[in-house]
């Protein structure tokens, strides 16, 4: 799957896709490989306010449990209930179905600091 264009990434592996107010992340599919299969995603509730470089939940696979990132302020607005019943979700759709969280953002914070896709793509 080629990374898409739409969207910037931190080093942490997340990707952020801004429309409007409104902050999508997730996971890319570098970070997906490493961890292999995800079996549970546990993501801060809504309404909890975050800053750029927090932590707004973690993913656990069979290899390791790894912290979620966010590179904007905010508040978190939703959650991708989905992932409670079918944690796989990640593995098989982390650009689309799988993401994780959505932040109203306050402050765009680090993600003018984010690569785009040819920058992350580089860096791999």
């Amino acid at each position: 799957m080629s990374t898409p264009t739409d969207r910037v990434y931190s080093e942490s592996h997340e990707w952020h896709k801004v429309d409007g107010e409104v902050v999508t992340i997730g996971l890319t599919t570098y970070a997906v490989d490493q961890l292999t299969d995800v079996t549970f995603v546990e993501m801060q509730e809504s309404g909890t306010e975050v800053n750029a470089g927090d932590s707004v939940g973690e993913v656990e696979s069979v290899k390791t449990t790894s912290d979620i990132y966010t590179a904007a302020s905010g508040e978190i607005v939703e959650v991708n209930d989905a992932l409670s019943d079918n944690p796989e979700l990640v593995n098989n759709d982390p650009y689309g179905d799988g993401w994780l969280v959505k932040i109203k953002i306050s402050d765009r914070g680090m993600l003018d600091e984010c690569m785009d896709a040819a920058a992350y793509d580089a860096s791999l």
